[in-house]
């Protein structure tokens, strides 16, 4: 899943070992799974190379999306033909 996390959400999800982030549409924060009980205990954190994306590897207590499926990315999309070359 991908999810937005500010400083508060960071420092929370270090603290504890839950994934806690920041929920937009709520407008508060939020920890992942505090209302269907799928939490996700932290197993590790890496920081990309610019410092502006966290990468947790988690041991999730149930699905992921709310759709009920394990990832939120699950739906496939089917590549065409490349475009054609330039033309002359």
């Amino acid at each position: 899943m991908v999810a937005w996390m500010d400083r508060e959400a960071w420092e929370r999800t270090l603290a504890d070992g839950y994934a806690t982030f920041f929920s937009r549409s709520r407008g508060r924060l939020w920890r992942k799974g505090e209302t269907s009980g799928n939490v996700m205990r932290v197993r590790e954190v890496r920081l990309d190379c610019d410092r502006d994306t966290v990468l947790l590897t988690v041991d999730p207590a149930g699905p992921a999306c709310h759709t009920g499926a394990p990832t939120c990315f699950f739906e496939e999309v089917s590549l065409g033909p490349p475009p054609a070359g330039p033309q002359r």
